[in-house]
């Protein structure tokens, strides 16, 4: 049984962006979430679901060809769950000197023969830095419920006029894990791709996500059932777009669909000085517009008071 484990590979050019010149975000999230499963995995000895992501900060561009470097570890566990961080690195292939693009950690819960959860061995820390991790995680226990609270109390309606995209269509078998079901990964670049498309919408020039957080999973999509992600642009600050998803799902032959993921992203406009680029502030004609926005800024400052993990101070 094993606590950690580290995926080497190399960054595909069908992994870039509509720009051809970066990795999506999407294909990253894809990344994140096959580390910390096959970590899960590794150390439940049982079938695990992705329960959450959360605080996903793309700090640098991978580009093609890129040695990428995924590193999944526990750093705390529950009766059935697991708390994995996991840290992406990339680098040159030639040089090989890897440096941080992103981190985050992410819930799994370990699933029985019958699907439901079931108890796994407990981590304890084995060395200062373990413990070092395991406090950062159990700190973030009360604020994840305090930050997932706010979001669902939310409500989106039609009485909103802010810009707002809905992508439609069936889960493919392409897209199923071990037990038929879309993989976390899957669901996740389905976000990044509805959201990107909001917010281009909106910025009228290429954007790319730099954050995604609050990413909760509610219920799986099952193969061949319809899939609606929707997208909407619910707050703009001087050079950023905070988009609110929603991914619902259901039998195409009752046409009933359930939430069973929520998130929240933002998106700049890279600039030609290397900065992100000023965007135009969103007009909010509705009280539903205006409540939305004050959200978004409530949720970037209760993200703000989190103390950062202190994944630089790792050890390879």
């Amino acid at each position: 049984m094993s606590d950690r484990i580290t995926l080497r590979f190399l960054a595909a050019p069908s992994d870039t962006a509509v720009d051809g010149a970066s990795i999506q975000a999407g294909r990253v999230l894809e990344w994140i979430d096959k580390a910390g499963y096959a970590c899960a995995v590794g150390f439940s000895s049982s079938y695990c679901v992705t329960a959450y992501v959360g605080n996903v900060h793309f700090t640098r561009p991978i580009l093609p060809g890129n040695l990428i470097e995924a590193r999944a570890r526990i750093i705390h566990t529950g009766r059935t769950s697991m708390h994995v961080l996991v840290t992406v690195d990339a680098a040159d292939a030639r040089e090989g000197v890897f440096a941080p693009a992103t981190h985050c950690i992410l819930i799994f819960v370990a699933i029985d023969e019958n699907k439901k959860p079931r108890e796994i061995p407990h981590w304890s820390p084995s060395n200062a830095e373990d413990a070092m991790l395991a406090a950062g995680a159990t700190l973030r226990i009360e604020a994840r419920a305090e930050i997932h609270a706010a979001m669902r109390a939310q409500e989106y309606t039609d009485a909103a006029t802010t810009p707002r995209t809905l992508f439609r269509f069936l889960a493919a078998p392409g897209d199923a894990n071990w037990a038929g079901n879309a993989h976390g990964g899957t669901v996740m670049r389905w976000i990044d791709e509805a959201a990107g498309t909001c917010a281009m919408s909106w910025s009228r020039e290429r954007a790319l996500a730099v954050y995604s957080g609050g990413i909760h999973f509610y219920r799986p999509i099952h193969i061949g059932h319809i899939v609606e992600v929707e997208a909407r642009l619910i707050h703009t600050g001087p050079r950023s777009m905070h988009l609110g998803i929603h991914v619902r799902s259901g039998d195409p032959r009752t046409g009933i669909l359930e939430l069973t993921t929520q998130c929240m992203s933002v998106f700049v406009v890279p600039g030609e000085d290397g900065r992100a680029a000023s965007i135009a502030p969103l007009d909010l004609q509705s009280a539903e517009d205006v409540r939305l926005d004050e959200h978004a800024r409530q949720l970037v400052a209760m993200r703000r008071a989190l103390k950062a993990m202190p994944v630089e101070a790792l050890s390879a």
